[in-house]
């Protein structure tokens, strides 16, 4: 029994310091040491041997136990360290490899035109104000002199998210049409002089064509100061319009009505793309519409309680997509919104 403990003993130390993986280490441990193993099988033996001689192989075989079991785990951490130094081998980082280019992206076109207006209206001492997406009726239409029966208030032109009723508490609540809402806003916590600039969405139930959408931006504008007239609003909006698009820029100031402005007008630019002469972007009129204004109505301003013997006032509302369109040259808004990758890379 003696030579057959040594056998194991020197059998398994040689396979244990020549495995290669960690499965092959299991395998020997199982073989040598298992329940059914080589050492046990052996040990199995011990009632044949006399009084005498079970202590001295008791021992013995307890000697070629632990040196099994320490032969397993120093090639373990052998088979450990190895593995871990061809990791790092393999995962070396090497710092003079050039890294690859990051994509930065950019400011969408209707982003870019948006800021390059607020930034000239800042240059003139405007400040920037923003208010709520889903308003109440009573600033959307009636503050702003827009009563009951007009088309505007109507649910085939405005998208409303509850009807409302003959109650005032339980007014009907809306996604803004305008943004001129923004102007009763600030007029009841401001008072004059007052210039402000009001830019965000705003959603109308229009049919989604070359210049039309049902969400789209505006960027609303008022003065309310004394001796406000309305020179100084045309005068204020060819600056923006000559600093958008040029010297040579052509606008044309067209009466209109407005509930909210009196007198009222409408200001086209001429197309960009036919220069006059009438297209598809421009419906053959040569003219592209790009904002409405006007003086601010008395009502409106009495309704905030502004002196209209001392102060008066003017507002309009830039339709920023259609700046965007003759800034950049687009020739359907729908681009726009569209997020085709290839159209936003040419900004």
């Amino acid at each position: 029994m003696k030579q057959k403990l040594e056998a194991i003993r020197q059998e398994a130390l040689n396979a244990i310091n020549n495995a290669d993986v960690s499965s092959e280490l299991e395998a020997l441990r199982v073989r040598y040491l298992g329940k059914k193993g080589e050492l046990k099988a052996v040990l199995n033996q011990m009632g044949k041997l006399s009084a005498e001689e079970r202590p001295a192989m008791g021992q013995l075989a307890n000697e070629v136990k632990a040196a099994v079991n320490d032969a397993l785990a120093a090639q373990a951490k052998r088979l450990e360290e190895a593995a871990l130094n061809k990791r790092l081998e393999n995962e070396t980082l090497d710092v003079t490899i050039p890294g690859e280019p990051v994509e930065l992206g950019h400011k969408h076109p209707i982003s870019i035109v948006l800021d390059e207006v607020k930034d000239i209206f800042i240059g003139m001492g405007f400040t920037v104000a923003e208010g709520p997406e889903i308003e109440l009726a009573e600033y959307n239409f009636t503050r702003l002199n827009t009563e009951e029966g007009h088309p505007g208030r109507e649910w085939t032109d405005t998208f409303y998210i509850t009807p409302g009723d003959k109650d005032p508490k339980n007014d009907a609540v809306l996604l803004r049409s305008q943004t001129s809402p923004m102007q009763v806003r600030v007029m009841e916590a401001q008072k004059p002089p007052i210039r402000i600039v009001a830019p965000g969405r705003v959603y109308r139930k229009d049919e989604a064509d070359a210049t039309h959408s049902p969400m789209f931006h505006q960027i609303e504008g008022m003065v309310v100061d004394k001796n406000v007239t309305m020179a100084d609003l045309k005068g204020t909006l060819n600056e923006v319009i000559k600093s958008l698009y040029g010297e040579e820029s052509v606008t044309r100031f067209r009466p209109h009505h407005f509930p909210f402005t009196e007198p009222s007008c409408e200001v086209d630019v001429q197309c960009f793309a036919c220069k006059g002469k009438g297209c598809s972007v421009c419906k053959g009129e040569g003219w592209i519409e790009v904002l409405g204004a006007g003086m601010i109505h008395p009502k409106v301003l009495k309704g905030c309680n502004i002196d209209t013997d001392v102060y008066s006032g003017w507002a309009f509302g830039m339709g920023v997509e259609r700046l965007a369109m003759m800034r950049f040259g687009i020739n359907n808004l729908k681009l726009c919104f569209e997020n085709d990758v290839r159209f936003l890379e040419q900004f």
